[in-house]
């Protein structure tokens, strides 16, 4: 497990905490393949019974942009019968053992919010922007989010990112208590790790014990969000105003919507 790569995914271990890193940049996009590859080395951990706490980062500028428009492996397939195999992976990520600090560094976008939401604490630079742009996209949020951040944040607040698609900045992100702790981009990875440290030098099995407690029914929350969300995106994916979204995203625009 340790020093091995899953993907574009390579994990090292540091005392009893591992640090996992998406190696995907510039925008470190989300595809079933990276998530499958992270879910795999999840599950890889939490086997390892030498790791305590994870510390989830990833290389570049940007924590994880989301789905990438041009591709779309990352969205819905617009088959409301099947099953977004995205979305398999994203709940097994929430159903994961290990303890989970996010180092967030840049932009968490869509279902990059959605990932950073898997984890149990999330610390960030100045430099950090959350945003549920789904409806800029002419698009149904995705990921679980209907269900994680309204649970993290509050429904109004959550209300508030998904109906106007803003980005929040780290400021306002830890007063709402979407990020935990604020620091200098330099310090963050340290800081991450000190955390992950401190939740590691406890009797691993009763931090275990706790954390699934209070995180009781999560992964089946997600998974009936995510059903949810799919069948939502799969409808909206054949409207002309998700085609004029993800165009105007990709142009830097606002969208000329006409709600058909």
């Amino acid at each position: 497990m340790v020093g091995e790569r899953y993907g574009d995914i390579s994990v090292a271990l540091k005392g009893h905490v591992a640090e996992v890193e998406i190696h995907r940049p510039p925008n470190n996009h989300v595809s079933v393949e990276l998530m499958r590859d992270l879910a795999n080395a999840f599950d890889a951990i939490d086997g390892d019974n030498r790791v305590r706490a994870i510390v989830l980062a990833s290389e570049g500028k940007v924590f994880c942009g989301g789905a990438d428009l041009e591709r779309r492996d990352g969205l819905a397939s617009g088959k409301p019968t099947m099953v977004n195999p995205l979305y398999v992976e994203a709940v097994r990520l929430f159903s994961g053992k290990t303890p989970v600090v996010a180092a967030v560094q840049g932009a968490a976008i869509g279902a990059g919010l959605g990932l950073s939401l898997v984890a149990d604490f999330r610390i960030v630079s100045p430099e950090a922007r959350f945003a549920a742009n789904f409806v800029k996209l002419g698009f149904h949020p995705g990921f679980g989010l209907s269900h994680t951040l309204p649970r993290l944040i509050g429904v109004h607040r959550a209300n508030l990112m998904f109906q106007t698609g803003r980005r929040i900045k780290a400021e306002e992100a830890l007063a709402w208590g979407l990020a935990d702790e604020l620091v200098p981009l330099a310090e963050l990875r340290g800081r991450a790790h000190a955390l992950a440290a401190e939740i590691a030098e406890n009797a691993p099995l009763a931090v275990c014990s706790t954390r699934a407690t209070l995180r009781r029914g999560l992964a089946e929350a997600v998974k009936a969000a995510t059903d949810h969300e799919f069948a939502e995106q799969a409808m909206l994916m054949k409207t002309a105003d998700f085609a004029e979204g993800v165009r105007a995203v990709n142009e830097r625009r606002v969208g000329n919507f006409t709600g058909k």
